[in-house]
């Protein structure tokens, strides 16, 4: 969605940016392109091999006009000043070269250990979960995090299991799954959902979203817009609390919105547009993974 990304942003010339999920750095490269001579993006990304794949790609042609990190982008408060930022795309998920690299364990395509990290600096893994976790909590995983019906008896195949035999790898994973729920000609492998939420889990994807949010609106200038690509529900529902809050004229104390306990307040952000942005067809063509994508843009007041 990347011409869908700078229509929204708007690169100018002198602009400063962040891309908060830099990924191979393709975002970037297209920001930095539309923003000649002097726009400036700060970059970050939990994989030190996207940082460095990012950091190959826009040295030959953007030296001295970005910085990246190797960092959570909850963290991008932490280090970009406040009220600085133009533009900022968030792109979620997992990265293409993540899935198709076997030995990072994202996938069930190809056998490969059971990690799931998207920064391999943290000692938690998806084995650690499959291997450590209760019949409770690994339903709790499979269902709020992954949507799946059949949480409660997946988790208790997988806790019996791992009696015989520990999980260590994608194949035996998605092998035990495709066991006790057989494909039977469906399109969708019956352990996506599993790897989903195991994926998120370990990673705490909601939480950086939530914290990445709230960083995103510190770090941008007034008129300063905000791109976030979701591709699951999960994603898209905390998205759009962040927007009904943020564009909100008043606010409330208590977990329930109640009017008679409504403050006025002035909102701090506005839609660009309510509804979701879809990926069009001849995206859909070159990258069919962009399917589930859906854009959704906020600018500062």
């Amino acid at each position: 969605m990347a011409a869908e990304v700078l229509d929204a942003l708007k690169p100018a010339p002198n602009g400063r940016y962040a891309d908060g999920t830099i990924g191979g750095g393709g975002h970037a490269e297209r920001i930095l392109a539309a923003s000649p001579p002097t726009g400036w993006l700060f970059g970050c990304d939990r994989d030190g091999a996207a940082v460095e794949a990012a950091q190959q790609r826009l040295q030959q042609r953007f030296s001295g006009r970005f910085e990246l990190r190797r960092a959570n982008y909850s963290e991008m408060g932490e280090w970009i000043p406040a009220a600085s930022c133009d533009g900022i795309i968030l792109d979620l998920g997992v990265s293409s070269p993540q899935l198709d690299r076997a030995e990072r364990g994202f996938s069930f395509q190809g056998e490969g250990p059971l990690d799931m990290r998207m920064d391999d600096r943290q000692t938690l893994t998806a084995a650690d979960l499959v291997n450590g976790s209760d019949v409770e909590e690994l339903a709790r995983i499979f269902w709020e995090l992954g949507g799946e019906r059949e949480s409660r008896r997946f988790a208790r195949a997988i806790v019996h299991d791992r009696a015989q035999r520990k999980f260590e790898t994608t194949a035996q994973l998605a092998g035990l799954i495709e066991r006790i729920a057989p494909r039977g000609g469906k399109k969708t492998h019956p352990a996506t959902k599993i790897f989903q939420a195991l994926r998120i889990a370990v990673n705490d994807e909601m939480g950086s979203l939530k914290g990445g949010l709230e960083a995103a609106l510190k770090i941008l200038k007034p008129g300063g817009r905000l791109a976030v690509i979701t591709f699951h529900s999960l994603e898209d529902r905390i998205v759009k609390a962040f927007g009904r809050e943020k564009t909100r004229d008043y606010t409330f104390s208590g977990p329930v919105d109640e009017p008679e306990l409504r403050q006025p307040r002035p909102p701090e952000m506005k839609w660009v547009s309510r509804k979701a942005i879809m990926p069009g067809e001849t995206e859909l063509s070159e990258n069919p993974r962009s399917r589930s994508a859906q854009l959704r843009v906020l600018e500062k007041i």
